[in-house]
């Protein structure tokens, strides 16, 4: 029932445009773990709301380096070939956004590099390499949209370094891919035919966002729901009334 409701979705709404295309067909073709990567729907919705929210331009620094004239607005915790990358794009054309993707594994980044040199996007896509963790650190300004997919058990950590650094804008919005861990993170049972190669990973994932979860409920600075969309999708805000503090 979920396959044919996500093929009705899809047919429906709207569609993600060739070059989309192109780089999913081509992900699930070189990559046994495609799976990983954002649906069409899910690439589509990515588009809508970066329409939507038509960021701003503005100013970001990263290794302690001020570059007025770059507007980094998105921020991508997790690149794998650069499928959301090049929607994030798309949807911010008119708007000339910057997007600032991490990632730390060689053979994404080298996937990544692939996808941006292919449909020219280096003009505004840049690319750190390394562990998450330190490249937040570089980071400073503000983000109108943080898209976090990444390693799941440093979810945690990395919202509250993105919050702790107030590199989120004041109306800006984190979403958070993959937080029901293909069911795990809602019980251990709950996919029986969840393939026994990938459960235990899974099963590890799911522990750690149930803690993610907690995290988000309870941090007193921000409002988070978990919509039951594709694997689980977290958006969080900050708290109206918030005492929020510009970095410039």
């Amino acid at each position: 029932m979920a396959a044919t409701v996500t093929e009705y979705c899809t047919a429906v709404s709207n569609d993600v445009s060739k070059e989309m295309k192109e780089v999913w067909a081509w992900t699930c073709d070189s990559f046994d773990d495609a799976d990983k990567m954002s649906s069409p729907l899910q690439g589509a919705t990515m588009k809508f709301l970066a329409e939507w929210q038509q960021p701003k331009r503005g100013k970001h620094c990263t290794d302690s380096k001020r570059v007025d004239q770059l507007t980094m607005i998105v921020l991508e915790v997790g690149c794998f070939t650069g499928y959301s990358a090049l929607a994030w794009y798309e949807a911010t054309v008119s708007t000339q956004a910057e997007i600032i993707t991490l990632e730390l594994d060689p053979k994404m980044i080298a996937a990544s590099r692939r996808t941006f040199d292919t449909y020219k996007l280096n003009d505004r896509v840049k690319l750190m390499e390394g562990p998450a963790q330190d490249s937040i650190e570089k980071l400073t300004g503000q983000f109108d949209i943080i898209f976090v997919d990444a390693n799941k058990e440093g979810y945690e950590g990395y919202v509250k370094q993105i919050l702790d650094k107030k590199l989120l804008s004041s109306k800006g919005f984190i979403m958070c891919d993959n937080v029901f861990a293909r069911g795990m993170t809602i019980s251990t049972e709950a996919n029986p035919l969840l393939p026994a190669k990938v459960r235990p990973y899974w099963t590890e994932n799911g522990k750690a966002l149930r803690s993610f979860n907690n995290f988000c409920k309870n941090d007193p600075r921000v409002d988070s729901v978990l919509l039951p969309l594709y694997d689980g999708v977290t958006l969080i805000k900050w708290k109206n009334g918030q005492n929020f503090v510009r970095l410039n």
